[in-house]
């Protein structure tokens, strides 16, 4: 069964940084697609940053040039590197994989249409 554990969350004051971790069992990062949602106002979940399996990366135009997400493969742990965090960027975040790139959604019912989700880590920024 494949499980993602997330950890890293917490609260910041407006500009400061996080990072996010996310290990998987039973999901080799390296050979799929993986990334972080964050759930908006309602119950979806917006994708902030995602890494095909071939190193490409893609992040939402909110978070463009404060977040960064990478990889180490000898862990098998994604990180989401964020900086300049501001109070928008309040949110549950939640780690995702998929070995099927036609999987992602820049928008979705959060826990539905890609396949792996973790449990999720609060994101609190204040001003």
């Amino acid at each position: 069964e494949v499980q993602l554990v997330e950890s890293g969350g917490g609260s910041v004051q407006a500009g400061g940084s996080l990072r996010l971790s996310c290990t998987a069992s039973e999901f080799p990062f390296v050979d799929g697609d993986k990334g972080w949602y964050r759930q908006g106002p309602g119950n979806e979940c917006i994708l902030v940053a995602k890494m095909y399996s071939d190193g490409i990366t893609y992040y939402a135009d909110s978070v463009k040039g404060r977040f960064a997400i990478s990889q180490d493969i000898a862990k098998n742990t994604i990180y989401l590197q964020m900086n300049n965090l501001q109070p928008e960027d309040t949110a549950p975040y939640y780690c995702a994989a998929d070995q099927d790139t036609g999987r992602w959604y820049t928008q979705i019912a959060c826990f539905k249409g890609t396949s792996y989700w973790g449990q999720g880590t609060q994101v609190t920024v204040s001003s």
